[in-house]
């Protein structure tokens, strides 16, 4: 459930990064337009809902890591 939020608020940011870009284009110039400041705006929440997600997940042991070369603490190693 968590990966599936995580995906969201990506793909999210992601829709909010077009937007500004086109809300940049579109109001070249005019001055009282605020749709980009809105724009990032909202991709800053997105981005600190993002990283509290993540860092929730790896408090909660939910997001680990997997690597192949980095097997873990290992049971029964003494030195």
């Amino acid at each position: 459930m968590l990966k599936i939020i995580i995906t969201v608020l990506m793909v999210a940011l992601v829709a909010s990064l077009g937007s500004g870009f086109y809300f940049l284009m579109t109001d070249q110039g005019d001055k009282k337009s605020r749709r980009t400041f809105h724009s990032l705006g909202a991709r800053l929440t997105l981005a600190v809902a993002l990283i509290c997600v993540i860092v929730y997940g790896v408090a909660t042991g939910q997001l680990g890591h997997k690597n192949p070369w980095d097997a873990g603490p290992q049971a029964g190693q003494t030195e």
